[in-house]
């Protein structure tokens, strides 16, 4: 995810974990621009300030936390940029292969064995499974990126306003921490009004119903009847997949650069996948995703993992990294094993729709917990999410997720 993960662990421990990392390593790695150090110094005026003079301990080790790795992802910005192998990260060319000779269509399934959607879908699959992502061009339309992004720029004020109400109330709407400077992952509800109807709101929840249910709106796109990215989720996890993550990942200028990561712990299967959508184009310079292409196996995550500095810089060196700079509506799924990371925004509010399925495959704890409302954990799969889809979109139900506790 562009949102670094934590796996299984409390603030305070992550926070030690990463400075002695950064402890161990740091010395590896001395030569950091004139222009890196502001930054850090910039962040460390925060803990001499008046205002945190009275700050915990924790609040300190955090932020000293977050300077380790801005230093380090700094220095893996270096290394990447050296290889001078960056590219943009392009959708494939691809066909879809035709039926064979000789193959009969007497029946539904032979039509849908050879439907030419379901045939590209397992292209684009073979593609993932080997790259470890795909772009997928226009997956929405304009208009409904326009429109689902200005309702969760509106969810993202009442987020505020509420966790400013009451601060314990911050684990209904962000997924991760929401101390992190100009980042957030705001947790979606599926209902009609979004959080106005889980807030009870009268006046708000009935104008709603005169506006487009723009949530419902983009996901029919992509995973209703003829949605894009129907069939090869559907080749991916199944419609059994649990639907495990649904958010919003939002950075203003300002956001720092990301240290790159998987999203999880590795597994032998691939235990997730992800969707980044783009509800505005996303330039060079508002913190695009950057992609290590075939760094979801086995062998790249020993080396990633070794504790190994020379190891890992030559893998970041010798890395085939794709940034992944799209158009509104242009969608990226990647296997969330894969290397990545979000590279700081210097230029405007950047809004992405995010949302994951698992592998029913893969049992017990994937070793992270996906930004998602706790009323939806566990409760969807991407079968249920594409009957509810085809109920408001064919059946006229208005609100098709009423069922699902937000």
């Amino acid at each position: 995810m562009v949102s670094l993960r934590i796996f299984s662990c409390t603030p305070v421990m992550a926070a030690t974990a990463y400075l002695l990392v950064f402890l161990r390593v740091g010395s590896a790695f001395p030569v950091i621009k004139r222009s890196h150090h502001q930054l850090i110094q910039k962040n460390n005026k925060l803990s001499t300030s008046p205002l945190f003079s009275s700050v915990s301990a924790q609040d300190l080790l955090y932020q000293d936390q977050q300077d380790a790795m801005l230093r380090r992802a700094l220095r893996e910005q270096e290394l990447l940029s050296q290889n001078n192998k960056m590219k943009e990260l392009l959708a494939p060319k691809l066909k879809a292969k035709p039926p064979k000779s000789g193959t009969g269509f007497g029946n539904a399934a032979s039509n849908k064995a050879y439907d030419p959607a379901v045939q590209m879908a397992k292209e684009q699959a073979k593609v993932v499974r080997k790259e470890g992502v795909i772009r997928i061009d226009s997956a929405i339309s304009d208009e409904t990126a326009d429109n689902l992004r200005g309702h969760i720029l509106e969810q993202q004020q009442i987020a505020a306003i509420e966790t400013d109400r009451d601060v314990s109330s911050s684990r209904m709407y962000y997924g991760v921490e929401n101390r992190r400077k100009s980042r957030c992952d705001l947790q979606l509800s599926l209902l009609r009004g979004g959080f106005s109807a889980y807030l009870g709101n009268e006046i708000d929840f009935e104008l709603s119903y005169k506006k487009p249910f723009t949530v419902a709106d983009a996901l029919q796109e992509m995973l209703g009847k003829d949605g894009s990215l129907r069939h090869l989720y559907e080749n991916l996890v199944t419609p059994n997949g649990e639907l495990y993550e649904l958010a919003a990942v939002i950075t203003d200028p300002g956001s720092n650069r990301q240290m790159v990561h998987p999203d999880l712990p590795y597994n032998s299967k691939a235990p997730l996948y992800v969707i980044f959508l783009a509800l505005q184009d996303v330039t060079e310079n508002m913190g695009p995703t950057s992609f290590l292409l075939r760094t979801h196996t086995s062998k790249a995550n020993v080396v990633f993992n070794s504790g190994d500095a020379d190891e890992k810089e030559q893998l970041l060196l010798k890395s085939d990294c794709r940034l992944s700079t799209l158009k509104k509506g242009d969608a990226v799924l990647f296997d969330a094993r894969l290397l990545h990371c979000g590279n700081a925004n210097d230029e405007a509010t950047r809004v992405l729709f995010n949302f994951s399925f698992r592998n029913p495959e893969v049992k017990g704890s994937l070793g992270y917990k996906g930004s998602i409302r706790p009323g939806y954990e566990g409760a969807m799969t991407l079968g249920d999410m594409t009957n509810a889809l085809n109920a408001y979109h064919v059946g006229g139900d208005e609100n098709p997720f009423a069922n699902y506790v937000a």
